[in-house]
């Protein structure tokens, strides 16, 4: 995410959690079973490590479009529209109680479910969804004061042609042209988080400094517009690389929170949180992968091994600004395929994933299974074959000199910027380096925190050759998993600049309105054209969830953290979380 960024297996989300259970005071009732559920008490979530929230808006910027974001946020604040973990609107928890449209799809009346309130007691309102839409497009549009990090996802903006207020209770979204409806209402309506306009339209008149006030505030989440939300939680106290505490919201117009308080707290390594699991400063957490032979010293906890909607990959710098003269270099397809054949996803699933992880041949994962993936892709298309690689790169011109290849004075020697705070993702960016090494492809890894991997690689092309943030993309807010945030030229989350005219005319094929079987069609279309571009490099994609750090394990006390979490939102719900004797 969004579209957010994910750290499958070390570096992101909130979704990556520990959940210490059993701090603080609490009082219990008994359930007749031997086991005591309690009131109160707390529940400390374990960021996975160097990952720090640094931005509280919930429409959130390109350069902050990760998952931890995301989710801390929707502590505070609720998505126009939930989605069940079938990838249906849930309108039993949206904020909306009905969405109508009209046959051709170009138009969209949203009704608000009255059983939500902002926490000040006053209602959402239709004023608030168009508010909260006026600022997404202006972030969405070029030179904007700050860059809205879903758009391209969802035709934000250009296909929308207006968003207006029926009375206080109705919103209208008319587009300028016919679409697929599903496909508009998960990842088009599926995007906005409203905001009380009352407490954020500072400037009713002036989107420009509004846009730069949101800027000033958007890491500053103790500041006042941060003390109005429709979430379960308010946000108590944050201090950066420490800690973020938040209590429960009595406003809230879903289900309280047993619990008295949620920390989230900031972990400096793999190595001190499987430390603190292990003494019981942390009750539970994310089982490191690095520390799988170790699992069994963790005996009060529960391990599982979720998969989120999404996929695994990394990237390659195809903007002509790339170090190193290499940016004309990765836009040729056979570049890219021979990157791809230098990844052994087998000895990465075997030898760093333990198992738990599955081969990647495409845009969307294998798992969880939804209708929205091509069953043709569950494979490389490029499977591991340096040798083949190699005389793919010869073939084309390319001759190695001292261990690198080399064409009119380009070598492919670059640098791979990678996080760091990650034993596991460390031995995955070895693997991956010796891979390409047999290639005459030489990588000198250059290691950063989480947060400066995804800045560098949103905002800076000339500092960058490849990036990886420790997973790849998650299927959120783009829940029909079109590909238009991530492929389409010039979309936000395009770090990469992939430009393919045949992929943009694919994924705008993708939008339009027909059967299931033609919007499908188009869709796995759609996959099977950036897979055989080798548009990113696929990675193996890790069984991970709330426990982006490796796989999540929680206190045998701690209950609903697996049956209340959803893996195609990667969303986890506190409030349902409780804690017991035993």
């Amino acid at each position: 995410m969004k579209y957010r960024m994910l750290a499958v297996s070390s570096a992101a989300l909130l979704g990556s959690a520990a959940l210490l259970a059993g701090c603080g005071g609490s009082s219990g009732t008994s359930t007749g079973s031997g086991t005591t559920t309690n009131t109160g008490g707390t529940a400390v979530v374990a960021l996975a490590p160097q990952t720090s929230p640094n931005w509280f808006f919930p429409m959130l910027s390109s350069a902050a479009f990760s998952d931890v974001n995301t989710q801390i946020d929707s502590m505070m604040y609720r998505p126009l529209i939930m989605f069940n973990n079938q990838d249906q609107v849930d309108y039993s928890r949206s904020l909306v109680s009905s969405i109508t449209h009209n046959s051709n799809g170009t138009q969209y009346t949203l009704t608000l479910n009255p059983k939500y309130k902002w926490s000040n007691g006053n209602p959402i309102t239709a004023q608030d969804v168009v508010f909260t839409w006026n600022v997404t497009k202006a972030a969405s549009e070029p030179k904007a004061v700050w860059s809205y990090g879903g758009a391209g996802i969802g035709g934000v903006p250009s296909r929308w042609s207006s968003v207006t207020a029926e009375g206080t209770n109705k919103v209208v979204v008319t587009l300028n042209q016919a679409s697929n409806p599903d496909w508009f209402i998960h990842n088009g309506l599926g995007q906005l988080w409203p905001v009380p306009a009352s407490v954020w339209d500072k400037y009713p008149n002036n989107m420009t400094q509004e846009m730069h006030f949101i800027n000033s505030v958007a890491n500053s989440p103790m500041n006042s517009v941060y003390d109005v939300v429709d979430g379960a939680y308010h946000i108590q106290s944050a201090t950066a690389n420490s800690q973020w505490v938040f209590v429960p919201n009595k406003k809230f117009g879903g289900h309280q929170s047993s619990l008295s308080k949620v920390i989230f707290q900031y972990e400096t390594s793999d190595s001190a949180e499987f430390a603190a699991l292990k003494t019981g400063t942390l009750n539970a957490g994310y089982l490191p992968t690095a520390d799988w032979g170790a699992r069994t010293q963790l005996t009060s906890d529960v391990l599982t091994a979720p998969y989120l909607f999404g996929f695994n990959y990394l990237i390659v710098n195809m903007n002509s600004q790339a170090p190193g003269g290499l940016g004309p270099v990765f836009q040729q397809q056979y570049v890219r395929e021979a990157l791809q054949m230098g990844i052994n996803q087998p000895a990465i699933i075997s030898g760093i994933f333990h198992g738990q992880a599955i081969q990647e041949g495409g845009p969307v994962g294998n798992l969880p299974k939804t209708p929205y993936g091509d069953p043709a892709l569950a494979k490389p298309l490029y499977p591991y074959n340096p040798a083949a690689g190699k005389k793919l790169l010869e073939k084309n011109g390319w001759s190695e000199v001292n261990g690198v290849m080399q064409k009119n004075g380009v070598k492919l020697q670059f640098t791979f910027l990678a996080i760091s705070g990650d034993q596991s993702q460390t031995d995955l960016q070895q693997l991956l380096q010796q891979g390409w090494a047999q290639e005459g492809i030489k990588v000198n890894i250059v290691q950063q925190p989480f947060d400066n991997v995804i800045s560098t690689a949103a905002g800076s092309p000339t500092k960058w050759d490849m990036a990886d943030w420790g997973g790849g993309w998650t299927y959120q807010p783009d829940y029909y998993p079109s590909g238009g945030g991530l492929f389409a030229t010039g979309a936000a989350s395009n770090f990469e600049d992939f430009n393919n005219a045949t992929e943009n005319a694919l994924i705008q094929k993708s939008y339009q309105s027909g059967t299931t079987q033609q919007t499908l069609g188009a869709l796995y279309a759609y996959e099977k054209y950036t897979a055989q571009q080798a548009a990113v490099l696929f990675l193996p994609y890790p069984a991970s969830s709330y426990a982006g750090g490796g796989l999540p394990e929680h206190a045998k006390n701690l209950h609903g953290t697996v049956s209340t979490y959803n893996p195609i939102t990667d969303m986890i719900f506190p409030n349902y979380w409780t804690l017991s004797s035993n």
